[in-house]
């Protein structure tokens, strides 16, 4: 990815991103993976992945977050993919359709917290 690239697309974040290591289960044109979010926010998160799915994909995914007691369940769609030539891993940035407003605030309490690290 390109500098200007990576620009364009944290100017199109609505919410900063900090990184947070979490297993995450999701599926995509009956395909189902396990791998590892680097980084999550209230809009979406990245997942490193060897096997990209294309862009405009939809995922259901399920994950815990520290202070939930259940894991959470929610769809998006792939909204970029990074071929690993730049700062990111090989991998997708998944954009979240909707989030519980119980889910949203723990991520956003999750992200503070770790700005303060």
């Amino acid at each position: 990815m390109t500098p200007k690239a990576r620009r364009s697309q944290q100017d199109r974040r609505r919410s900063s991103r900090e990184d947070l290591k979490i297993p995450v289960d999701y599926s995509a044109v009956d395909a189902f993976f396990s791998e590892f979010t680097t980084n999550v926010n209230e809009g979406g998160m990245f997942i490193a992945t060897e096997n990209p799915s294309p862009l405009g994909t939809e995922v259901a995914l399920e994950f815990r977050l520290p202070g939930l007691e259940l894991p959470v369940n929610v769809s998006g769609r792939v909204a970029w993919i990074s071929d690993g030539k730049g700062e990111s891993p090989v991998g997708i940035g998944i954009e979240f359709h909707e989030l519980a407003p119980e889910v949203r605030s723990t991520i956003n309490d999750l992200v503070r917290g770790l700005r303060h690290k």
